[in-house]
């Protein structure tokens, strides 16, 4: 089953220096039926002005990934790390037993990014934060996994939860697939173009709540960046 979620229907706050759209219920956007998506709880889709962002706030048990679709996001926090996350690229904050942090855009153009929220699989654990560089060569027209906290996948950037985030990049006419598992649940958004998966077509920054789906089959219909989460 393919839940189709088109972007003009999602959940909406514009604060002038933050236009935010939010695929599930956040903040003082609520919908008692977009509640989460398994353990998934937020995914945000947050275009930043220049010279603005998130000033320092907290976070406690909750896996915080940051996917940078335009421009740079600049990372600061309470145990000491700063860093840069540029376009294509990827950060992953674990919350632990809590960390207070700041996101700022300190480019001179506009920042876009998903901001993705899921449950990490226990709590109270030391907080930790990490980036890393994603080259959109290598996952052109395949999946590649980004982060994980599934056994095997150690190349990504590590989760604390039984879920993995992965993302293609996919010519138009191109086709690329993903094992999900019937049992296993995901959800799909992409970033630019369209595609059709398993039949349904999604435009740029719809999303997908995918069920009983063993295998999807994700062609591009324009030229696409997909990011999915795989998660139990």
């Amino acid at each position: 089953m393919i839940d189709r979620r088109p972007f003009a229907e999602l959940g909406a706050a514009n604060h002038g220096w933050l236009d935010a759209k939010h695929h599930f219920s956040f903040a003082n956007y609520y919908d008692p039926k977009r509640m989460g998506w398994g353990p998934i709880r937020v995914w945000n889709d947050d275009t930043i002005a220049p010279g603005t962002g998130f000033p320092p706030h907290a976070h406690a048990d909750m896996e915080i990934v940051t996917y940078v679709r335009e421009g740079a996001i600049t990372h600061q926090d309470s145990l000491g790390n700063v860093g840069r996350t540029e376009a294509g690229d990827v950060q992953v904050m674990s919350a632990g037993s809590g960390v207070r942090h700041s996101e700022y855009n300190r480019e001179p153009g506009t920042t876009k990014i998903f901001q993705i929220w899921i449950e990490p699989a226990t709590r109270g654990e030391a907080p930790s934060w990490g980036a890393k560089p994603f080259p959109k060569g290598e996952r052109s027209g395949q999946f590649v996994t980004l982060a994980s906290g599934i056994a095997g996948d150690d190349d990504a950037l590590k989760i604390r939860t039984d879920a993995r985030i992965v993302g293609a990049t996919l010519k138009a006419g191109e086709t690329a697939e993903y094992s999900l598992g019937s049992e296993r649940q995901g959800y799909l958004v992409p970033a630019t173009g369209i595609v059709e998966i398993n039949g349904v077509r999604l435009e740029a920054r719809d999303g997908a709540a995918i069920s009983d789906e063993a295998v999807l089959r994700v062609t591009a219909i324009e030229d696409a960046e997909i990011v999915l989460v795989d998660a139990a």
